[in-house]
């Protein structure tokens, strides 16, 4: 492992020269709106005519910068307050478009759909993301992880209407300038665009037109150039919302009516710097989660979904090789949540921009007293301090901070740095990436050994993805408002994808992959080691895909572990031998999903794991969703089975109205779910939720007992100024 650290660092240092060759990107100007544009997807109106047009595309999928099969057009302009973008994607066979979701935020990925890229700071190493589809689906996203992935959760409020052509569609979409942060007095920004055209599993872009790079990686982009003096106006956002709602505890328990109020205000603190507040804040209409089933003795993890905690969120992103598996110094989950049990959270505060090269984030909470079964919870004050300094070119150094505890441990502090280098220029149009970071945390309960630190190197490239890991996690390295599965080990992971593209007539790409995973106790002896090999990983010319995985698995157990309610396993050395069977049908298909088998040995005996994924769009108006998991063991120490189930109905009336529900149930709690939804967005600045929450538990006598019913009605309104 140490050798292979030292070949990276080489290789890193050898990168390092390509810092200051700036590289030639393509650069398109923004015409001058001047008078009204009617958002209705049809490019009429007599600016469009005037505005210069962009429509030099290549593909990178099937053929890196080869000729589309249809022509795309691209026009922006804009004003001091909005940016206003209008596309034409050409297709002489319409019946061709594949186009399934109108809910916003949807996966949009597998239809046709427009993807744009801004960067507003011009720092290539953040941005936006905004994508349509051919139904109007509305997509938006942060740039994460230096773009290497996108947070999804964020939202903004902008415009797409979408129109149908004879020969293709259009789409206009409109951006107000106060829905996102600029760095004042840039006139040009980072831009891009990429349309797919999933009939011919065909993808088009404007610029950085390799398959080595990912298309949100800001730092290639092209330039925007001819931007107006922008002006945000005062920058205040107020959104007041009111809540109506009804409860019904137990099957016995009187229905209570309850009515609340909530704001939530924002300002902006110069272009780039925004100030938001929020008062007795409610997360009423998040959408539960998913439910999740566990055969291992460490904690599941569950994303963030409130939209108070998702705004800036990227700036709190910290570690490059931090994650789920390892350490998460900040998890927003750990403020007003305990137990499941949602704790009210009386006031809070963020900061959050950029000013120059820095991006900060700082954020405050205030949560109320929680009085459950087993004990109270007093009010708590808890804070996290972000800051990361962009150097070179595209690499960063920072350091993050956190102080109190959501369950009023006293003493609690955290802190940390890390430091990232990026390129995407090694070996002339290479990525390459290092990164390191460490972190010590206090609290009164804990006495010694409260560090962690760790490094990564990484060579994520389409057809060769190489990357090392290391982590050494302290034993009472335990963060209030962190995430950390587990506790006094040293974590090593290695492994690399080498992904070929055959000139086979029905396989696109080949991914053959081994990831090699070791975790050592750090007094005492190993903990678990998998290697995980996928000999056939073929994605076909048609979109589908089949896999087949084998993966040796070992697992140490020092404390014996309920894996299943009334089976536990012993202390021992195990070694079993896994096997996955795993087939994708691509979702340009009106049924479309993904099957998996695993099988093999487990714990001295045998598991099988059976997850099923269905998804049927019969009409654009209609669509479901089914997953179902299986697990079936057969161990020396007793048996268990567990089905876990889910089905969602989407109706897709427009794309701001839609109504959604999701059914859930599985045998672990034996609780029925449901959560249905109706989300009605009256105007970009207003919208409204109806939310039912039914919850029935069975008492295995064959009938079921209702936990909890709620109706609950929220309306909220954005005021700008």
């Amino acid at each position: 492992m140490k050798s292979i650290f030292r070949i990276f660092c080489l290789l890193a240092l050898s990168a390092a020269t390509c810092y200051g060759q700036e590289e030639l990107r393509p650069s398109h100007m923004a015409g001058e709106l001047r008078g009204e544009i009617i958002i209705d997807g049809v490019l009429n109106e007599s600016d469009w005519q005037k505005a210069p047009i962009l429509d030099d595309f290549l593909t990178t999928v099937p053929e890196e910068k080869g000729t589309p099969s249809s022509p795309t057009l691209v026009r922006v302009m804009a004003n001091s307050q909005v940016l206003v973008i209008g596309i034409e994607c050409k297709n002489p066979n319409p019946e061709d478009i594949v186009r399934f979701s109108k809910l916003r935020d949807a996966d949009i990925s597998e239809e046709d759909h427009i993807k744009i890229v801004i960067d507003p700071f011009l720092d290539g190493q953040s941005g936006y993301i905004f994508a349509v589809n051919a139904l109007a689906a509305r997509y938006d996203a942060l740039v994460s992880n230096r773009g290497e992935s996108e947070n999804e959760d964020w939202d903004a409020v902008w415009e797409a209407r979408v129109a149908d052509q004879s020969d293709g569609w259009s789409v206009e979409i409109l951006i107000p300038i106060q829905s996102i942060s600029y760095k004042k007095g840039l006139r040009k920004w980072g831009f891009n665009v990429e349309r797919r055209i999933q009939g011919k599993q065909e993808t088009i872009r404007w610029a950085n037109v390799q398959r080595d790079q990912w298309f949100i990686q800001t730092s290639k982009a092209g330039y925007l150039t001819n931007l107006p003096a922008f002006n945000f106006g005062l920058g205040l956002n107020v959104r007041p919302s009111l809540v109506n709602e009804l409860n019904k505890i137990g099957p016995d328990g009187a229905t209570i009516y309850d009515f609340d109020a909530s704001l939530d205000a924002s300002q902006r603190i110069g272009p780039n710097v925004l100030a938001t507040l929020t008062v007795n804040t409610d997360f009423a209409e998040t959408e539960v989660d998913t439910r999740q089933t566990n055969l291992t003795r460490f904690p599941l993890f569950f994303p963030e979904k409130r939209t108070f905690f998702l705004e800036g969120s990227d700036i709190f992103e910290f570690g490059f090789g931090t994650g789920t598996n390892t350490v998460l110094p900040f998890f927003s989950r750990r403020i007003g949540l305990i137990d499941n049990n949602e704790v009210p959270i009386v006031l809070g505060g963020k900061l959050n921009g950029r000013i120059g090269k820095t991006a900060f984030g700082g954020l405050g909470v205030r949560t109320d007293v929680l009085q459950t079964a087993e004990r109270r919870y007093e009010a708590t004050n808890m804070g996290v301090l972000r800051i990361r300094q962009n150097i070179l070119k595209e690499s960063t150094v920072g350091v993050i901070a956190s102080v109190g505890d959501p369950l009023d441990r006293q003493g609690s502090w955290m802190s940390g740095v890390d430091f990232t280098y990026q390129t995407t220029s090694f070996q002339g149009d290479k990525n390459f990436l290092i990164g390191g970071w460490g972190l010590y945390t206090e609290r009164e309960d804990l006495t010694e050994d409260s560090s962690a630190f760790g490094i990564k190197v990484d060579y994520p490239n389409d057809i060769w993805d190489v990357a090392a890991t290391y982590s050494r996690i302290g034993r009472q390295f335990d963060p209030s408002l962190g995430f950390v599965p587990r506790l006094g080990v040293h974590y090593s992971r290695l492994g690399g994808t080498f992904a070929p593209r055959p000139s086979w007539p029905l396989v696109r790409q080949m991914f053959h992959e081994v990831f090699m995973t070791y975790v050592k106790n750090i007094d005492g002896p190993w903990q678990s080691y998998s290697i995980f090999t996928a000999p056939v990983n073929w994605r076909l010319e048609s979109g589908d895909r089949i896999e087949f995985n084998v993966r040796p698995v070992g697992e140490n157990i020092l404390v014996p572990f309920e894996i299943a309610e009334g089976v536990t396993i012993p202390i021992g050395e195990y070694h079993f031998m896994r096997y996955r069977a795993e087939m994708e049908f691509a979702a340009k298909r009106r049924l479309s999903g993904e099957a998996s088998y695993w099988f093999g040995s487990f714990y001295d005996g045998t598991l099988q794991e059976m997850e099923v994924q269905v998804n049927w769009n019969p009409l654009a108006l209609l669509g479901f969703e089914l997953n179902a998991l299986r697990n079936t063991a057969e161990l020396p120490f007793g048996n268990f089975e567990q089905t876990l189930a889910g089905l969602r109905v989407r109706f897709n009336i427009t794309s701001d109205l839609q109504i959604n529900s999701y059914l859930q149930y599985d045998t672990v709690s034996r609780n029925m779910g449901l959560n249905a939804r109706i989300h009605w967005i009256f105007s970009p600045l207003g919208d409204v939720f109806l939310v039912i929450n039914h919850n029935t538990f069975n008492d295995l006598t064959e009938s079921w007992v209702l936990q909890n019913q709620q109706i609950l009605l929220k309306i909220r309104y954005n005021f700008r100024l």
